[in-house]
Parts: structure tokens; sequence; C-alpha cells
């Protein structure tokens, strides 16, 4: 997900949740089964990037696979590239309508205030802001946000860097007295992970993706370390060259570049015990040896999902999120450094989170403050901080995000909303420069 550089500091979420997700009408099928193509249908796709940032590309391969699924000519998607988050997007919303879409995505959350904004003018066009937060409290109603349940990738990627730490220590190879810089006073093992910023997406993904690491190795630390910015090779590079040498043997990343999986390379190569689980691509070309895996989404799952809806003449949810129920997540493809035994003992872990035997964020599984959690209750309003006081701008409920012994994840709305900080992960005050 995309935080705006500059809207989103002012506009930073307390929000959480959405009241309830509305159910979508049924969409129009042909005597196949597939969807009767409309040639009169457009879709216009604003995007934050193009194809050289991991985050757009992800977008644009799941929008041409779903495309091809359903039948549609080229023609019919309209694209805007490299869209920055301010009233050039809604600019190229209303470009886009005046030229015959009555779809219109955009895939950064700092864009989301300018589709609300053409959704109100525009009411016969159904609107997306993947990764936003506030349609269904917004009073738009043809104003979507869709996210997936990324932690649940983060997890399974997590638990594949588990097992090749644990391979590693019962190797021998990596030992207190052999790399004592990679286990702290207490005897635990250092990992780390690369975030972009202190958002609840990213809180989200560095926990679900520690608890996974922590269900192989119990004895784990995790610093995180922040650039500030969704996309910056050097930054990225930085912060895993600097968790690394605090002693970090895999370093974990919630941002979009190649900088960290090359960074531990380069580091693997000069003799460093380090490995890299990256975001969105896959990163063994980059980190041939490195790269243990990718968490990644599948985006064609919601943009067929929501291409055959609104040309069907449905209606799509005012909220859309999932996970390895429908194959809208996953990993990429196990590199070579992985451990023996991890693709037997990830498939078991997926089919758990398909089924939901597996919660990624089980309360037994971690503590805040020594203390399991018992409650967790979440604000539905959406706060302008650039006030003081906070002014609501869209008026929420507060819901207990606890439910059966976890917590739930993208279930109130579809943008994460953990917060928590748990015990075990320390984060650095100070960005990198």
């Amino acid at each position: 997900m995309k935080k705006s550089m500059k809207k989103v500091v002012s506009l930073l979420l307390a929000a959480v949740m959405i009241i309830s997700m509305v159910a979508f009408t049924s969409v129009v099928y042909a005597a196949d089964d597939s969807v009767e193509v409309d040639p009169d249908f457009k879709m216009g796709v604003i995007l934050v990037g193009d194809e050289t940032e991991g985050y757009s590309k992800a977008h644009m391969d799941g929008i041409k696979e779903a495309a091809a699924e359903i039948g549609l000519d080229d023609s019919q998607i309209i694209w805007k590239y490299k869209i920055p988050e301010d009233s050039s997007c809604y600019d190229s919303a209303v470009d886009l309508i005046g030229q015959g879409c009555s779809l219109v995505i955009s895939n950064s959350y700092g864009h989301q205030t300018y589709m609300v904004q053409a959704a109100m003018e525009y009411p016969d066009v159904t609107f997306v802001s993947m990764t936003g937060d506030f349609a269904a409290i917004s009073g738009c109603d043809n104003f979507k946000n869709a996210f997936t349940n990324i932690y649940e990738s983060r997890y399974v990627s997590g638990v594949v860097a588990g097992l090749k730490l644990k391979e590693l220590m019962e190797s021998g190879t990596l030992t207190a007295e052999t790399q004592p810089d990679s286990f702290d006073a207490d005897g635990n093992v250092k990992i780390g992970y690369v975030g972009a910023f202190s958002y609840a997406e990213v809180v989200s993904g560095y926990t679900a993706f520690y608890l996974g690491v922590k269900s192989v190795v119990p004895e784990v630390v995790m610093e995180v370390k922040y650039t500030n910015s969704w996309f910056d090779i050097d930054k990225e590079a930085a912060a895993a060259e600097a968790l690394i040498a605090n002693g970090a043997v895999i370093v974990g990343q919630h941002a979009d570049s190649t900088g960290a999986p090359a960074a531990t390379q380069k580091l693997l190569d000069s003799g460093k015990i380090c490995y890299s689980v990256g975001y969105n691509i896959d990163m063994l070309e980059t980190a041939p040896t490195a790269a243990l895996t990718s968490a990644t989404n599948n985006w064609a799952v919601y943009y067929k999902h929501a291409i055959e809806t609104v040309m069907g003449g449905g209606e799509l949810e005012a909220d859309w999120s999932e996970g390895y129920d429908v194959d809208a997540v996953g990993i990429t493809a196990l590199g070579e450094s992985c451990a023996e035994g991890t693709a037997e003992y990830v498939a078991d872990i997926e089919s758990k989170l398909k089924d939901g035997s597996l919660q990624v964020f089980d309360t037994s599984t971690f503590t805040v403050g020594g203390e399991e959690v018992t409650t967790a209750p979440c604000d539905l309003s959406f706060l302008d901080f650039t006030t003081d006081p906070a002014t609501v701008v869209y008026q929420g409920e507060t819901v207990e995000a606890i439910q059966d012994g976890h917590f739930s994840e993208s279930t109130f709305r579809s943008a994460p909303y953990f917060t928590l900080r748990i015990d075990g992960i320390t984060e650095d005050a100070e960005a990198v420069e």
C-alpha cells in the first residue's frame, strides 16, 4: 500500500475499520460461465509508479492477467502512470471519465481523498481506491476500498526465514560463539526489517513476519529501521546494511525497491551470514543466493472480481480483503538457500491459513508489555491530524478487534489496522538518512 509522503503525513489515521461490508449484486454471466464482455466497457487505472517500481508493476500484472482471463481488449484499459498523490489524481480521474471509463481504480493510499472527490461528482462511475480506508463511512456509495490479507503471506515468508535460521543454528554455522553479535544478552537470535513508514500496514506486516519466524525459532528478536519512503534504493540498502552490522541474520522488508536484497547479497558474498526476504516481486535475480522468498499479492483475483462485477452491472463491496482462502496472496519461488524441507512445511502452513485453523495474530503467541492482549478497541473514525485537536472527517464506531482469541485483522475494513507493538520487536526512532 502506498502512503502519501505529503497528504498522509497530514491525514495520518487513527482510524480503523468499517461497520460492515456491502454485498455486491451478482454479475451477468454468459452460458459458458464466463462474463459476457461488453465491447463498450472501459476501465481507467491511476498508478503512483510504473513497471519499474515493484508495487505498481504488481498491480499492472494483476490487471493484465485479469483482463486476459475475462477477454478484455487492451484498448479497454486506459493507463495513467506516475500520478502524484495530489490533485493530479483528481485530474486524471476526470480525464478517464471523459474517455468513457465506468470503473476507475487507483493504487496508492495518497490518491484516496482525490478519488472520493471525483466519485462524489460522478455518481454513475465506480471508483476504487486500493489500500484506502474510509469508503464505508464516507457516505459515497460509488466509492470503494480494496486490499489483500498480505499479512498472511508475510507470516508465511517469516516461516521460511525461521526454517533457515533453525538450519543455520542446528548445523553449528550460527552460534553465539561463532557469531556473537547475532545474539542478544538473553541468547535470542537477531533478525531485521526494513520498513517504509510506521503506519498500521507496515506494523501489521512486520509483526506477522516476526510471528512467522518465531513460530519456528521462539528465541528471536527483531529490529525495525524506517526509510520514510516507499521506494528509495539507497536508503533501503543502507537500512539493510545497518541491520546486518547490528547482527541481523535475516532482513525482511516492507519497501518497494531491490535495495535491501542487493545489499544483503553483497554482504553475503563478502562472508557475512545474512539472508533476505523481499516484497511484491521475486528477488532471486537481484539476490540469487541471499533471497529466500518474497511475500506477494495476487492482484488479479480482485481485479477480475471488480471488472466482472462492474461490467455486469453489479455493485462492489465497500471493502474487499481476501488472502489465502482465494489465493489472493502468496510467496514467490523459494531460493536455493532455503532450508531443506521448506516447501513441504510451508504447504502445511498455507493449508491451515486457508481453512482458518491457524490465525496469524493468535494472542497466545505474543505479549505486549509482558501481558497477553485481551482487548484492542479500535476507532472507526477518519481524522484530520493537521488540526489541533484532530478533527473528525468521517465519524465511525469503536469496535473490539480481539475476536475468538486473535486480533481480527482486515475484517472490519480492508486496510490493516494492527498497531500493537508486541514484545521482541524494537523500532528505531530515527529514520535512515
